[in-house]
């Protein structure tokens, strides 16, 4: 009889579990951009950012008065760290640029990316014209429809039942103001 515990029956292989995805990018996918150019141009983002936030700062004030510090002071100042990192940061990627960089993200990738970044931008836009349920419902069912390949029926009633119960929640329990549309206006919200 064996008497081993079944932790010391399993080799280490049988531990693992792969899972692998059918819907994963292509690994021999062209590069889109390098991650040293996005480096580049999040830190001159950044810094103009810091600039801007720095001037009008200045402007509202940046000193101390009679009664304290004025409203750009502490402003100012974080603006200021924020464009020193900046810099550093353009310095140090423009100096590595000239290693080999690496590849920041395929077109396989974008092409993931993209698939959800143009829904919410357009969500956000329709938000504007129809109302943040309705807006929501559309973005729910369509997600689940055309990125997870659900049913529509379920897409659908899982869209509806998730929008009222926000609805609910929001507007008639705890009464916070929600960007409607005629939809709702119909309705008499």
């Amino acid at each position: 009889m064996n008497l081993l515990r079944p932790s010391q029956l399993m080799s280490q292989t049988d531990l693992e579990i792969v899972v692998e995805d059918p819907t994963a990018p292509e690994h021999d996918s062209p590069s889109v951009v390098i991650s040293g150019t996005v480096e580049i141009v999040v830190c001159l983002l950044l810094l103009a950012l810091a600039a801007t936030l720095g001037y009008d700062n200045w402007r509202t004030g940046i000193s101390w008065d009679s009664t304290g510090p004025e409203p750009g002071y502490f402003p100012f100042y974080l603006s200021t760290i924020l464009g020193g990192g900046s810099l550093y940061g353009l310095i140090v990627a423009l100096l590595a640029r000239r290693a080999a960089s690496e590849t920041f993200v395929t077109r396989a990738q974008a092409r993931r990316v993209l698939a959800v970044f143009v829904p919410t931008l357009l969500f956000c836009l329709v938000t504007q014209f129809l109302g943040l349920y309705v807006a929501s419902l559309l973005l729910i069912a369509s997600f689940m429809r055309l990125v997870g390949k659900i049913a529509l029926w379920k897409s659908l009633l899982t869209a509806f039942l998730f929008t009222a119960i926000m609805f609910v929640t929001f507007d008639i329990a705890f009464d916070v103001i929600m960007p409607k549309g005629p939809l709702e206006a119909a309705f008499g919200y």
